[in-house]
């Protein structure tokens, strides 16, 4: 069992416009994401399971053809292995689960993220 407060998980700094803190169990991840207006996630996929929550803001997301802007209190459901990218519409706060647990965030092996703006 973990207890924790977001205050209390670590922060990391991936580039100028986006932070991380993670919480990690045995089979699903969850993240929260701090993201500046303006900030870009690079186009990417993954073999993780994804559900994306916005608690602050909006992301406007490019997946499967489409836009699509998902703002304070909105949930995307992105399947494994489908490919995607996000801009930060404005200042967001964006709460991520993964299952399975994302090695490449874990082994810090996710330079899509550290090289963004």
């Amino acid at each position: 069992m973990k207890y924790l407060r977001w205050k209390d998980v670590e922060l990391e700094h991936l580039s100028p416009t986006i932070g991380r803190q993670m919480v990690v169990g045995d089979q699903i991840m969850v993240a929260r994401v701090l993201l500046a207006k303006g900030a870009h996630v690079p186009l990417h996929s993954h073999h993780n399971e994804q559900v994306t929550y916005i608690l602050e803001g909006a992301l406007k997301f490019a997946i499967d053809g489409k836009e699509i802007v998902v703002r304070t209190g909105e949930v995307l459901c992105i399947p494994p292995n489908m490919p995607h990218e996000a801009w930060a519409v404005e200042d967001t706060v964006d709460l991520d689960v993964f299952t399975p647990p994302r090695a490449d965030w874990l082994s810090k092996n996710d330079d899509y993220l550290r090289k963004g703006k």
